[in-house]
């Protein structure tokens, strides 16, 4: 150590250092850090170092960094080392997209809304078509929660960014043509699962074939994503088209490199979107209260929008400013979303500098790491009283609008909720990924009737593998049980 840097923690093991007690369970290892040395301290973490910064009065001091700290490097390199396509950093020569730049313009203002209106048709044709021969009149079909929200969530999204292979112009096959498409898209969501179980290791930096299925399943991912077979596709949306377009004019990549960056699109728009839908489900069916409000809200907003609910295929239509007026379906996501974020948000340094916190400075050394590990913010008691326990109206005020104002030590917070990262990094997709949620919560209630089992079961536990990435898996499946509402 040098003069003026934070305290270190620098482990037992060689090069990996604390990685192994971080790995375990990274909330308690920060806590128990954070009260040896106080709010900023450094980790040797398999060869990187790495500083958290735990008071999040300090967070905005980090945000102001841009000149010293890079946000892209970090991200960069773990694209390319998971996904396995060349270095997508316009600085190293392969590409002068700016992706950041691509997903805002296709996935918030005007873009958005086209998204929306593919997703509510998609989920409808998944719901009600695509798994009609499970659904017999008045029978309860029996299913894992996670599974039903995995198969759903992956086959509409799927549908929504990469299109449909059949079209439905007249086609007397098209029920067949259905069927393969769907099957096509199942097989996909095996591969992404086999893939999505190692991608830990890899952004960890552990080569790709040590895990011989999880590489056989990104290829065949890569495969499907060829811009070949998605030219043969209708209905692209705007995010995959304008990528294909870059990718050809703006990349020196050759097609199977172009295909693993629409894999990085398709795991970006599932991996977290997935386990978030099924804890909102999760906790709405655990809590009678919440599901009485969620469902009350919903049906006010489909009586307003003058939208009668059908089994004769006439479909459900909410656009975005229905689904943002719906404060309640917000608190719940919100809710369900600070117990289950384990995200983490990375800054590299650039150069040797000092940071300025509230109260002290410290000096950080080029090439190194500061993080944040919100997960500390959500589950301090003194933000969120009892914050263990899901309450559904957290996130909302007296009026019952969005709830804004978050204390700590008496003073009010700017930043309190953060599963999306923060600052210019913050998610593109993340307001797309509130709006399918939305959906998908507006549909089951209209056309299921749905309970849980067992109304007693315990609360799956976190699996951490997933710790950093975002929103953490259950480590275990819970039966639920759903029939359609005569």
């Amino acid at each position: 150590r040098r003069q003026g840097e934070p305290p270190l923690e620098n482990g037992f093991l060689p090069y990996l250092g604390c990685a192994l007690k971080f790995g375990a369970n990274p909330l308690e290892f920060l806590k128990e850090k954070q009260k040896k040395h106080g709010h900023i301290f450094t980790c040797h973490v398999a060869g990187k170092y790495i500083h958290f910064l735990t008071d999040p009065f300090s967070y905005h001091a980090l945000m102001r960094q841009g000149k010293h700290l890079d946000w892209k490097k970090f991200h960069f390199a773990t694209s390319a080392k998971a996904f396995g396509h060349g270095s997508i950093d316009p600085a190293e020569g392969n590409t002068t997209e700016n992706f950041h730049q691509t997903f805002i313009r296709t996935l918030q203002g005007n873009a958005l809304d086209a998204l929306i209106e593919a997703m509510m048709e998609n989920l409808q044709y998944v719901m009600l078509q695509s798994r009609a021969p499970k659904l017999q009149s008045n029978t309860w079909v029996t299913e894992g929660l996670y599974t039903f929200c995995c198969q759903v969530m992956f086959e509409s999204g799927f549908l929504t960014l990469f299109g449909k292979e059949f079209s439905s112009n007249n086609d007397k096959n098209l029920s067949s043509k259905q069927e393969t498409e769907r099957a096509h898209i199942l097989n996909a969501l095996e591969n992404f699962k086999e893939f999505d179980k190692i991608f830990p290791a890899l952004v960890a930096g552990l080569p790709i074939h040590l895990f011989k299925s999880a590489h056989s399943a990104r290829e065949k991912l890569g495969e499907a994503l060829l811009h070949k077979n998605l030219l043969k596709r209708d209905n692209l949306s705007e995010l995959v088209t304008l990528r294909m377009f870059l990718n050809d004019t703006l990349s020196t990549f050759d097609d199977m490199e172009k295909a693993k960056t629409h894999v990085a699109v398709l795991w970006a728009s599932q991996a977290n979107t997935i386990p978030a839908t099924f804890w909102t489900l999760f906790y709405l069916l655990k809590s009678p209260e919440a599901m009485r409000a969620a469902t009350k809200e919903v049906q006010s907003v489909l009586e307003s929008a003058e939208e009668s609910i059908s089994l004769d295929g006439k479909h459900i239509s909410l656009n975005r400013k229905q689904l943002d007026n719906m404060p309640i379906l917000d608190s719940i996501i919100k809710e369900a979303m600070r117990l289950s974020s384990a995200s983490m948000t990375f800054r590299v340094a650039k150069e040797d500098f000092t940071l300025h916190l509230e109260n002290d400075f410290y000096n950080i050394r080029k090439d190194d790491i500061v993080a944040l590990y919100p997960q500390l913010l959500h589950f301090d008691p003194e933000i969120y009283a009892d914050p263990l326990t899901f309450k559904y109206d957290r996130f909302l005020n007296e009026k019952g609008e969005e709830k804004t104002d978050f204390y700590r030590n008496g003073r009010k917070l700017k930043y309190y909720y953060m599963p999306f990262g923060t600052g210019i990094a913050k998610c593109p997709g993340r307001l797309f990924a509130v709006h399918e949620i939305k959906q998908f919560l507006a549909l089951v209630f209209s056309y299921f009737e749905i309970e849980l089992v067992d109304s007693n079961v315990k609360c799956p536990s976190l699996d951490q593998s997933r710790a950093g990435l975002g929103i953490l898996q259950p480590s275990n499946d819970i039966d639920f049980r759903y029939r359609l509402k005569c």
